[in-house]
């Protein structure tokens, strides 16, 4: 528990309302060396987050708005601008998608397949871990391209669920 934090002047004031779950976490509360300092003991797990600006203190966002950015693991979070990578303006959507599809994991796959794989139509694209956030849509996108999708997934329920839900 910690006081309610007060937007310094230029902040806003989220209450998280979605927190991101990411495997890159294991790495970020290692205290082996990766692209990242590790989180220390007490802090606040860095994450991606949606949630309301519930206090505005900076012109470009109103009290009400939906925003996803960097706000941690913490129902409230007093943040710069900086932290904000999207305002929510989706009304028709779940404010969570922008952690998924509509998010990183959705951006990683899209430049993955779009701007880095490129595949043909005919060609077959072979995805590991297809049942996850991103290879899940990895595979979807190449179909789309009109390659073959060709998923590897690690028990007959996931390999299930690829070929069911994600087509």
């Amino acid at each position: 528990s910690a006081p309610v934090p007060e937007p310094d002047e230029g902040q806003v004031l989220v209450r998280n309302r979605f927190l991101s779950v990411d495997p890159a976490m294991r790495g970020w509360v290692s205290t082996a060396a990766n692209y990242s300092e590790p989180v220390g003991l007490g802090e606040v797990m860095r994450s991606f987050a949606v949630g309301e600006v519930v206090r505005s203190r900076h012109e470009g966002y109103a009290e009400g708005q939906v925003v996803m950015g960097m706000f941690g693991w913490q129902e409230l979070a007093a943040v710069d601008p900086s932290a904000i990578w999207r305002v929510v303006a989706e009304e028709d959507l779940s404010p969570s998608l922008s952690l998924g599809v509509l998010g990183l994991n959705g951006l990683t796959a899209w430049a993955g397949v779009r701007r880095v794989l490129r595949p043909r139509p005919g060609s077959t694209v072979v995805v590991s871990t297809a049942a996850g956030a991103v290879g899940s849509l990895v595979g979807q996108l190449a179909a789309q391209q009109g390659g073959r999708t060709v998923g590897i997934a690690g028990r007959p329920e996931k390999a299930r669920r690829c070929e069911e839900e994600f087509g």
